[in-house]
């Protein structure tokens, strides 16, 4: 139980320089949105709105912010109607981007996102033209100190899980899309810190980034979408080496 999520590593280290940068406000609503949209509004039977919600009460999100994008996310929200429209295409070098939006009026949000991908080096493309390359995984992260790989490797294995992989804080748990929930329930009822739960999408294969300005290219790619209103999410197949990715922090 080796293995590392290259996509998710990438997406936590992208977190905190978001934090550092003032920005994570808008994460941290966005994750509510996302979690509400995937599992529905009901914290109690949605394990990723709950992580959500706490991480944005942490981060002292107003409580009718919060509520709001419950709502939104969960198609409850008075007098408008948001659908989920997926873009794909690719980014500089041929990289495949996967763009998960939430908008309320797709004609205005399909051309924007057309000019987004061009703006960074890219190009839009047609349904299924990188999908094949994503599949959706949950994944679970694990903080603290002190914390015996092979004790969680028993209990999250026997909750489900596929993978356990050491993080820079504490470890990623990895799961298919069915054992979510009940990997992350077994994992907090067994006292572990859950800093984070998500659905997510993971590349099946990778494109090794090898210059700290190709990294921060695609990294300033990831940002560009992120400040789109409508953009939930953003998923990208490149791999960018920890050592690499430590000259951008």
């Amino acid at each position: 139980m080796s293995g590392h999520s290259h996509w998710s590593g990438i997406k936590h280290r992208k977190a905190a320089q978001d934090a550092k940068r003032g920005v994570a406000y808008q994460r941290l609503t966005k994750n509510i949105i996302a979690a509400a949209r995937m599992g529905g509004g009901d914290p109690n039977a949605n394990f990723q709105l709950k992580v959500a919600i706490e991480r944005a009460r942490e981060g002292n999100v107003p409580i009718d912010t919060i509520e709001r994008a419950v709502k939104r996310g969960s198609g409850s929200l008075e007098g408008v109607t948001y659908e989920d429209v997926t873009y794909e295409g690719y980014g500089p070098g041929g990289i495949a981007v996967m763009v998960e939006t939430s908008t309320d009026n797709r004609n205005r949000t399909a051309p924007e996102m057309r000019s987004l991908f061009s703006r960074v080096g890219g190009a839009i493309g047609e349904l299924g033209c990188v999908a094949w390359n994503f599949e959706r995984k949950g994944i679970v992260t694990i903080t603290g100190k002190g914390i015996d790989e092979d004790e969680l490797m028993n209990v999250a294995l026997d909750a489900g899980a596929d993978d356990v992989a050491p993080e820079e804080d504490g470890f990623s748990v990895t799961c298919e899309q069915a054992a979510f929930s009940a990997v992350a329930s077994a994992l907090k009822d067994a006292g572990y810190v859950v800093s984070e739960a998500e659905i997510t999408l993971e590349p099946k294969t990778t494109v090794l980034v090898k210059t700290k300005e190709e990294a921060a290219k695609l990294m300033a790619m990831i940002d560009r979408f992120e400040e789109h209103d409508d953009v939930q999410n953003v998923y990208s197949n490149f791999e960018i080496p920890d050592e690499i990715m430590a000259l951008l922090d």
